[in-house]
């Protein structure tokens, strides 16, 4: 299946993406994806998590084996690009980069995807920063979130924090596990507060590295929250944590770029998200 590219945006369209970008450190794209394109990584990721574990990528348990964790029974999958064809298809989608090389202001490269499934009474993610994690340089990374349900607060939508972007990498503390799945919190800087997204499927967030960000508990029902994200940096990055190798150029081939150490502002960052 191919996946068709807008008609190229005018440099009007370009500038206010990149000027949205600057001023809040995220923009979100309404209707991005189509609807038939969303239904195609539905099918895609609800195919492979009946199919069961992908070494690299996932280890689902049985529901009646997850001790009552939802997430033990829908773990999010890491690089599902490496193991799916849909799923590389669409961490490159021409739209998706479009927007990436206007506010990079220059093509993007692929480093991460993930899917979350987030189905009803999972915990949220507590408040981060993804380049605490990618560790990229120069410069920092942008998420492409792509909602793949309608998000919002009920049922685990996305939080951002506008202006954190401006801030260093700064260094976690453990997060509350009856809340996030995740260890690591940040702090809010001071004056700054969490916005809550609200997105329909087949819009897509763009949010800065170093913005701070999370996601509520998926408190509804029957309502899952699934989303397909892609990690992207510039082509002109020179190094990235080396769990992220390789990255993946625009027209699908791989780049390895050379690894950023551990040990940075808090001298002991993980090469895992």
């Amino acid at each position: 299946m191919s996946v068709a590219a807008l008609p190229l945006r005018d440099a009007d369209q370009a500038k206010a993406w990149r000027d949205a970008f600057e001023r809040d450190g995220f923009l979100v794209e309404r209707g991005l994806l189509r609807p038939e394109e969303v239904e195609s990584l539905l099918r895609t990721f609800m195919a492979m998590h009946a199919g069961g574990p992908i070494p690299g990528c996932f280890s689902p348990v049985p529901l009646d084996e997850s001790g009552g964790d939802i997430l033990k029974a829908y773990p999010r999958m890491m690089h599902p690009h490496r193991v799916n064809a849909v799923a590389k298809q669409y961490m490159l989608h021409p739209r998706v980069l479009q927007v990436l090389e206007a506010v990079f202001g220059e093509p993007a490269l692929a480093a991460q995807s993930m899917l979350y499934f987030k189905p009803p009474s999972a915990r949220g993610q507590a408040l981060h920063q993804d380049d605490y994690y990618l560790k990229t340089s120069p410069g920092r990374c942008v998420a492409a979130w792509i909602a793949l349900d309608p998000s919002d607060e009920g049922n685990g939508g996305m939080m951002v924090v506008p202006g954190s972007q401006d801030t260093a990498v700064l260094c976690p503390h453990e997060a509350d596990p009856r809340v996030s799945f995740t260890r690591d919190e940040v702090d809010l800087p001071e004056g700054l507060r969490p916005e809550t997204v609200r997105l329909a499927a087949g819009d897509v967030l763009f949010f800065h590295g170093t913005i701070i960000h999370g996601s509520y508990p998926n408190t509804s029902q029957d309502r899952f929250r699934r989303a397909y994200i892609g990690h992207y940096v510039a082509a002109s990055t020179e190094r990235i944590s080396d769990w992220y190798n390789p990255l993946v150029r625009p027209d699908g081939t791989d780049l390895r770029l050379p690894a950023n150490p551990w040990g940075g502002p808090c001298g002991e960052e993980q090469d895992d998200d």
